[in-house]
């Protein structure tokens, strides 16, 4: 059985948006997927993005586990000449 529902096409800034009625279950902020075929338009949920798990609480969680050297890793730039102009600001401030 297809149900009809009414929707009304509005201006939102410089674009034109479609307002959905409520009683399609939809979500606020559900990201959509529009085609046109024929001359007919048709929309679909869009794959949701992965989830990505946040590792940083996992620190700690293995007794004896020690992060590794970090030693093929230099400072940035900006990160020296922060600390330089601190060092320099706090033999400015002793004399």
């Amino acid at each position: 059985m297809t149900r009809e529902y009414r929707a009304k096409i509005f201006k939102s800034g410089n674009s034109l948006a479609l307002r959905l009625p409520k009683a399609l279950g939809l979500e606020e902020g559900t990201e959509m997927i529009v085609r046109e075929e024929r001359g007919e338009f048709r929309f679909e949920a869009a794959d949701k993005p992965k989830a990505k798990i946040d590792v940083s609480g996992f620190a700690g969680k293995a007794p004896g586990l020690t992060l590794a050297p970090r030693e093929d890793f230099d400072e940035r730039p900006s990160t020296i000449a922060a600390g330089e102009a601190l060092e320099a600001a706090k033999a400015a401030k002793k004399e």
